[in-house]
């Protein structure tokens, strides 16, 4: 059931959205040299990697100066880039993940094989049903760049607090994966957003 609204729900969204990612498209294009996608390898359900695709919001070669972001005026993001990451439209093109059927539009987010490496036998049942663009975990850390940009050491902050305290949430959807739990979190999501 949740799967044919997936379906639904991102094969309308990417027809309605067309245009806006034109728009987006000729930004980032205009704004950087590059691409208008990042492609990053994320592990996915049953423990399988899968390419996760978003709209390009830093400078080439970024990545290796690091995998996560730390804070919003993380020096590598582009102007363009900050605009899409403050309103969360550099994730829009995951549609194509969960039309495809690589990602859920709700479930735990996909992570990296070096972070899921650290997982405890408990914490790999989320591995156990499609990864999500919004979840429990999404809505609470929300401002999770601006935690990491605080920090002094952002790597050890987000391995021993804030993965973990993520995984702990996604337990509640892995736990209720029902329709109407599914229903509820879009709807919260939408609400954070334009609040």
């Amino acid at each position: 059931m949740i799967r044919f609204f997936d379906f639904l729900f991102s094969f309308l969204g990417l027809i309605l959205l067309l245009p806006f990612f034109m728009v987006i498209a000729l930004c980032i294009l205009f704004d950087s040299r590059g691409g208008v996608f990042y492609l990053q390898d994320r592990v996915g359900k049953n423990n399988r990697d899968f390419r996760l695709i978003k709209f390009r919001t830093m400078r080439p070669g970024a990545d290796r100066q690091g995998g996560l972001t730390v804070g919003m005026r993380d020096a590598r993001i582009t102007g363009t880039g900050f605009f899409l990451r403050r309103y969360k439209l550099d994730e829009l093109p995951q549609l194509v993940n969960v039309l495809k059927g690589e990602m859920s539009l709700v479930g735990p987010r996909p992570e990296l094989r070096k972070y899921v490496d650290l997982y405890s036998e408990e914490q790999r049942r989320v591995l156990s049903i499609r990864p999500g663009i919004t979840d429990f975990a999404s809505l609470e850390y929300l401002n999770e760049n601006e935690i990491l940009g605080t920090s002094a050491d952002p790597e050890r902050t987000y391995v021993e607090q804030i993965m973990p305290a993520k995984l702990e949430l996604n337990r509640k959807f892995l736990e209720d994966p029902r329709p109407g739990n599914y229903f509820r979190i879009i709807g919260l999501t939408i609400k954070r957003l334009f609040s």
